[in-house]
């Protein structure tokens, strides 16, 4: 029998998680009436405490459960033949992890805490089953999977048609918006990732992503002090996206 690879969490029995949480518009929860909210309740059978640089799940293990993201920060990443980390995705609280392991029954890559995170853990076969009972429930969930297309295509854009500071802006704003979505404000905050992260991310080497920070410093576009960012103009980096659109 093969043993999980998953390192050690801290489980904490809950009842009222969804109930009482203030991401419930940005999670399962929007949507569902009180009644529909307490039987996801039911559904949700534990929250786990994930150090930094813990795993939550490591690519190949078997799908069991999707993780709500109640406190913290993630990256996913897969490794590639020759070895090196290639940086997938970026989740914040309110976001879905796992998705990944839903079509072939096993994890796809690996999902590792970007600071000490909470999670709430939705065994999924219990979840299917509930989504065939509350209407709303599934529709919301497949809400959330449209949303991981829609990220995987804007990234692809990314990839295959922007320059190097048109990448920078667009991530830059699209944290942002995420940040805004949480109540926090739009134009500071502080970013969990590692520059060597965002450019594997991006597509980019380390200097690059670097060399393009302190343009956009030369050009009053944001402040930078090693991982804190303060957007100071907000228009600009949007002209550099509407740029490449024309």
């Amino acid at each position: 029998m093969q043993m999980k690879s998953v390192i050690p969490v801290t489980t904490l029995e809950i009842k009222t998680a969804c109930s009482q949480c203030n991401l419930r518009e940005l999670c399962l929860p929007f949507g569902l009436d009180p009644n529909e909210v307490d039987q996801l309740d039911e559904l949700v059978g534990s929250r786990r405490k994930i150090k930094r640089q813990q795993h939550l799940y490591r690519s190949g293990d078997t799908f069991e459960a999707i993780y709500a993201i109640r406190a913290g920060s993630f990256k996913t990443d897969v490794i590639l033949e020759d070895g090196r980390d290639q940086v997938t995705g970026f989740q914040m609280t309110g976001e879905v992890l796992g998705l990944d392991g839903i079509s072939t029954e096993h994890h796809s890559c690996n999902a590792i805490a970007l600071e000490d995170s909470e999670v709430c853990v939705i065994p999924f076969g219990r979840l299917e089953e509930l989504s065939r009972q509350v209407e709303s429930l599934q529709h919301q969930f497949h809400k959330i999977m449209s949303r991981e297309i829609v990220r995987d295509h804007g990234v692809m854009m990314l990839l295959g048609s922007m320059r190097a500071e048109e990448r920078l802006a667009a991530f830059l704003l699209n944290m942002s918006q995420r940040f805004t979505a949480r109540g926090f404000s739009p134009s500071e905050f502080h970013l969990r990732m590692t520059r060597d992260e965002i450019g594997s991310y991006l597509g980019l080497k380390l200097e690059t992503v670097s060399r393009a920070f302190s343009r956009f410093q030369e050009e009053g576009l944001v402040a930078v002090q090693q991982k804190h960012i303060r957007i100071l103009d907000t228009p600009g980096l949007k002209r550099l996206l509407n740029h490449h659109a024309v």
